[in-house]
């Protein structure tokens, strides 16, 4: 990793800003894509995270939510940096930017192969028929699609022996958690709506 990403605070704050505001802006843009065609669809929002559903639903182009957690986070990493200077082990700055940099890398990868699918269903007769995901399907998909990169970031660490890296595959991993945990509360719900319609 290059030094000037640990060495300062704010290549880190500024790379992952970038990184952040790409993720909700290519996040807008699938999300128009995906409404304008009638191939693939998913069970609910678009969106994944329930915290940003209704903004994403709604095409909001500026989200307060998405706002207030930039700067919470841009706050807690400048927290996390002056912990870093007055520590001997700098590893907690290297893990945090890891985790925060490397998961958008990796949903980076999902909106870019979305934004391929839904331009190519829209503008070209390469994609034929229909298809509907469930909400559980869709969150399992993507819980062991997190679980796969963690896989592969936890191969790159045995190498590397990264903080930045390990932060990383922690990330991926918690997210595959919550994504496996969401798509478990899904299908509780379903299963208890399933059981109150033949009760009535």
């Amino acid at each position: 990793m290059p030094s000037f990403l640990f060495n300062y605070f704010w290549p880190g704050m500024v790379v992952w800003s970038l990184l952040y505001i790409s993720d909700y802006a290519l996040t807008i843009a699938c999300a128009r894509l995906y409404r304008a065609q009638q191939t693939i669809l998913v069970e609910g929002s678009y969106e994944l995270t329930p915290f940003y559903q209704r903004d994403i639903d709604s095409l909001r182009v500026v989200s307060p939510r998405f706002v207030f957690i930039l700067l919470l986070t841009l706050g807690m990493l400048g927290f996390l940096w002056i912990l870093n200077e007055q520590s001997p082990a700098p590893g907690l700055w290297q893990f945090m930017l890891g985790y925060l940099i490397i998961i958008q890398l990796a949903v980076h990868m999902r909106h870019l192969r979305n934004l391929f699918l839904f331009r190519s269903i829209n503008n070209t007769n390469l994609v034929h028929g229909r298809i509907e995901y469930a909400r559980t399907l869709l969150l399992r998909m993507s819980s062991w699609e997190c679980f796969a990169f963690s896989g592969l970031f936890l191969i790159l660490f045995a190498f590397t022996r990264s903080w930045f890296i390990l932060g990383g595959v922690t990330g991926c991993f918690l997210l595959g958690v919550n994504h496996r945990r969401l798509a478990s509360k899904v299908h509780t719900n379903l299963a208890r709506a399933t059981q109150s319609l033949e009760r009535t």
